[in-house]
């Protein structure tokens, strides 16, 4: 088995259908599957999280 990375906080894995995947550091698969490691490798080192919308607090009149 490969040696999992880290890429820009993300961990890089081959799991077991034989795809790589981009997880987080609670084994969530983030991102994926890729052909192979370069590809994401690739998408990691770019990839950001889009934040949760706010939630608008409730005005008072």
């Amino acid at each position: 088995m490969a040696e999992v990375k880290n890429v820009n906080g993300y961990l890089i894995k081959k799991l077991q259908d034989g795809q790589w995947w981009l997880v987080g550091h609670d084994n969530e698969a983030v991102a994926g599957p890729f052909p192979s490691e370069a590809s994401a490798v690739e998408v990691a080192a770019v990839f950001e999280d889009t934040p949760a919308p706010r939630r608008k607090a409730d005005k008072k009149d």
